[in-house]
């Protein structure tokens, strides 16, 4: 019974995004473990850019840089 734990920054992602994550993370357990899809879970967290950090800063800040 696989968990999948993904974390992403909440930046737009769509709904179909998030099914590609779900198909792609549960068919990597399946052709790589043999796992069961049915008992196989993925769950998506979106992280605020706020709560995000890459060194000594806060991703909003470096996505106001990159701008």
């Amino acid at each position: 019974m696989p968990y999948i734990n993904v974390r992403i920054t909440d930046e737009g992602v769509t709904k179909e995004q998030k099914q590609a994550i779900i198909k792609g993370c549960t068919k990597l357990m399946v052709d790589v473990l043999g796992k069961n899809p049915a008992t196989t879970f993925v769950v998506i967290d979106e992280v605020n850019t706020d709560n995000w950090g890459i060194g000594f800063e806060q991703v909003t800040e470096l996505r106001k840089q990159q701008e």
